[in-house]
């Protein structure tokens, strides 16, 4: 496959020039496993290491490569790479890394779409839907909703379902698809375009591998069939991979997420819930929290059934989530700032007071 199939285009080309990497080979970040890199070239996919220049250069675990980078690479053995560096990226899907109070994991880059897949079954959850429509709005990825397992309720269950998640999300496609009948699967290929980037997100066993295999008509990813006694799939996928599709389009599947911690998603939380932010410029302060203040728009609509209670206490959750967030990123600046001090001022003194 040439470049083209996994996303190539003028714009990376012209990345690519600004900033010096003309003597570099490019490949993409096909897949990712504890610093483990597989990446896609022209000449075919190779293992990869980052050289030791970007290694010590890295401030965070943000500035090392991911699944859908475009990275600047070079031969140095048989069959594997070096990556020298990293391709600015266009957009970047990240949420707060688990037990890691102010820090962030990337789940995937330069994407364009997002297919939040949702089973039907008992595991069906709108708030979920809510924090992952919130992760797109605040990487300006365009979210599409896939409802999975049709074939597991009723059709009045599903035209319940199909409601529900209308009335409290606007402005977003939703598909109702099975991956065991592939009913709706032809919907959702109508979104795939050649030379874009799409990523699979949802919790384990909502049927993300198996869609990835519908979508390619192979097996991609190995998938397990539905729990007799939890009437949930069984989660396979350990690690992120990018396939290029043969009709077009690129698609990443991940993990499955049991926790999905947002970060610095103050646009997009205004985006996810735009009723509320609509609203609140009807309240008599400015600076209204929606939660004690007299004459607040937002909890008169809550309260006249205007506004869905449930819609309302997930804006809320998710408002005081990214607070402490941006919080504790604040608090862990400046521990790291005075740590830069009290180092620098330790270095004076013994400068100071050699013999």
């Amino acid at each position: 496959m040439t470049l083209e199939h996994f996303g190539y285009n003028d714009n990376i080309e012209k990345l690519r020039i600004q900033h010096h990497l003309m003597d570099f080979e490019i490949g993409r970040i096909i897949s990712e496993h504890k610093e483990r890199y597989i990446v896609a070239t022209e000449n075919g996919d190779f293992e990869a290491e980052i050289t030791g220049n970007l290694r010590y250069t890295a401030n965070t675990r943000e500035d090392f490569p991911a699944v859908g980078d475009w990275v600047a690479i070079s031969e140095y053995d048989d069959n594997k790479v070096l990556i020298h560096s990293i391709i600015p990226r266009k957009t970047i899907i990240q949420r707060q890394a688990v037990g890691k109070q102010g820090e962030r994991q990337i789940i995937a880059t330069n994407i364009d779409f997002a297919f939040i897949v949702q089973a039907v079954d008992g595991d069906f959850n709108i708030n979920r839907i809510e924090r992952y429509l919130t992760i797109c709005n605040t990487s300006h990825i365009q979210p599409i909703i896939l409802l999975n397992k049709i074939d597991l309720i009723s059709a009045t269950m599903l035209d319940d379902l199909l409601l529900k998640v209308k009335e409290r999300v606007a402005k977003v496609p939703i598909i109702a698809i099975s991956n065991t009948s592939q009913k709706g699967i032809e919907n959702v290929t109508t979104y795939i375009e050649k030379g874009k980037t799409y990523c699979l997100l949802g919790s384990s066993g909502v049927g993300k591998s198996s869609l990835l295999n519908n979508l390619s008509g192979k097996q991609q990813m190995k998938t397990n069939a539905v729990s007799t006694s939890t009437n949930k799939g069984r989660h396979i996928t350990t690690h992120r991979a990018l396939i290029a599709l043969e009709n077009g389009g690129v698609i990443i599947d991940n993990p499955g997420m049991r926790e999905v911690g947002i970060t610095d998603a103050v646009e997009g939380l205004e985006k996810t819930f735009e009723k509320i932010v609509a609203l609140s410029q009807n309240c008599r302060f400015k600076n209204c929290t929606h939660t004690i203040e007299i004459d607040c728009a937002v909890m008169e609509a809550v309260e006249s059934g205007k506004v869905d209670k449930l819609y309302y206490e997930n804006y809320l959750k998710m408002k005081r989530e990214n607070e402490h967030f941006e919080l504790t990123v604040a608090e862990k600046r400046k521990k790291e700032k005075d740590f830069g001090k009290m180092y620098k001022q330790f270095k004076n003194f013994k400068k100071s007071n050699k013999y």
